[in-house]
């Protein structure tokens, strides 16, 4: 019988580029400055390297669609290199294959990198890989703010919440996040905003405003994993243990019985339920010193926090409100500026997520370190609310 993967393997390393506007670097440049940030991390050599994990959702001009751009611009030893994709999930699907390997004893240590240049593509938000034809393979059912501003009109309809009531935790939401970005100079947007500016900010998607949505950026995260023997041969005393990796998607339920009222995400609270499971959690909202969670819209964040049973069903806003979720709130939220600050470069979102938990967890965050920090989970959200892949990564002290 499976028994899962916690404290099998641990992260050795882990690098992260600034994320922004790089119209002056390549995919393959944003690559070697994440992977030797982690190399010189994790105190290893490329000859070490036993297989490797490229995530790459949209980047199909720079990238192509193997793992061979990864292998060339790593100059890489002769090992296996795969190219994953997992719609906004791809960067913790690379986690997750090395993880994978190295608990399965194929290598001994592993690479997972994650970049994306979405800047390159020319388009405002998520590229339409058809260009907005009907078939689109990316976003069949319509915009990406229309779609999750749908989300938000089943919630209020469930709880019966008012409107105004939902727009003002979307604002505390987002500025919370604008808030903690200012501390961190690998964020994009590092500007503090007011509520005032958030709640009179044009109309995106009703309710979705102008900075209830995240940006467009470009950015690469990597990963470098191992065992804990082995990590404690290079040195690393109290290294940063996997517990948890699951990956939960859609089956077509929610929209095909009419059985889901569109105001949570099922996939989410399936893959959270296994991924507490694994790691041993049984009082999340207790256990967990900080999330990362897919802030694509501010309403996102708002409803994964029930997803996660972090709130009690219909609580979110009030807990929102009340700074629950704040930097010194009792489950800090974003400390790193989050999506809403980063922008999403899909492929590295998963592992830039992995790389403020794998900081906080090694006392390294600098000006945003938190005081108690045992366990740290990373959230991501591919697709729409109906028709999504989710993935629910824990991070904790090896014991």
């Amino acid at each position: 019988m499976a028994n899962g993967i916690r404290d099998r393997v641990v992260i050795a390393g882990m690098g992260c580029t600034v994320f922004g506007e790089h119209w002056n670097k390549g995919s393959e440049e944003l690559m070697v400055e994440a992977f030797l940030e982690a190399v010189a991390d994790a105190g290893i050599e490329r000859r070490q390297i036993g297989a490797a994990w490229l995530g790459s959702a949209l980047d199909d001009f720079n990238v192509g669609n193997s793992a061979l751009p990864l292998a060339t611009a790593l100059r890489l030893p002769p090992i296996p290199v795969t190219r994953v994709e997992n719609m906004c999930a791809t960067g913790t699907e690379a986690l997750r294959g090395a993880v994978y390997a190295v608990a399965a004893g194929a290598c001994d240590i592993a690479v997972a990198l994650g970049v994306e240049k979405l800047k390159d593509t020319g388009f405002g938000g998520l590229p339409l890989r058809t260009k907005g034809l009907a078939n689109d393979l990316w976003m069949p059912y319509g915009s990406a703010p229309g779609t999750f501003a749908q989300l938000a009109g089943a919630y209020v309809a469930r709880h019966g919440l008012p409107a105004a009531d939902l727009k003002r935790a979307m604002a505390h939401v987002s500025w919370k996040s604008h808030q903690n970005a200012v501390d961190n100079p690998r964020a994009h947007l590092r500007k503090p905003i007011t509520m005032d500016a958030i709640l009179g900010a044009p109309m995106i998607a009703d309710p979705l405003g102008l900075f209830d949505c995240c940006g467009v950026s470009d950015g690469a995260a990597c990963a470098i994993v191992t065992t804990p023997d082995i990590a404690r041969g290079l040195g690393k005393r109290d290294p940063v243990a996997v517990k948890a990796i699951q990956l939960s998607a859609s089956n077509g339920w929610e929209s095909q019985f009419g059985a889901w009222d569109g105001s949570y995400v099922r996939n989410t609270r399936e893959a959270a339920a296994r991924a507490y499971r694994e790691a041993g959690i049984s009082d999340p909202a207790a256990d967990l010193g900080i999330t990362e969670v897919h802030d694509c819209f501010s309403v996102t964040e708002l409803v994964t926090m029930e997803d996660l049973g972090l709130s009690a069903e219909g609580r979110a806003p009030f807990d929102i409100l009340d700074g629950r979720y704040d930097r010194d709130g009792a489950v800090p939220c974003q400390v790193d500026g989050g999506l809403k600050c980063f922008g999403h470069p899909v492929g590295a979102s998963g592992l830039r997520m992995a790389y403020e938990i794998y900081t906080q967890l090694s006392g390294r965050a600098g000006g945003r370190q938190l005081q108690r920090v045992d366990f740290g989970l990373s959230h991501n959200l591919g697709g729409a609310p109906f028709n999504n892949v989710t993935a629910v990564s824990i991070l904790g002290r090896l014991h």
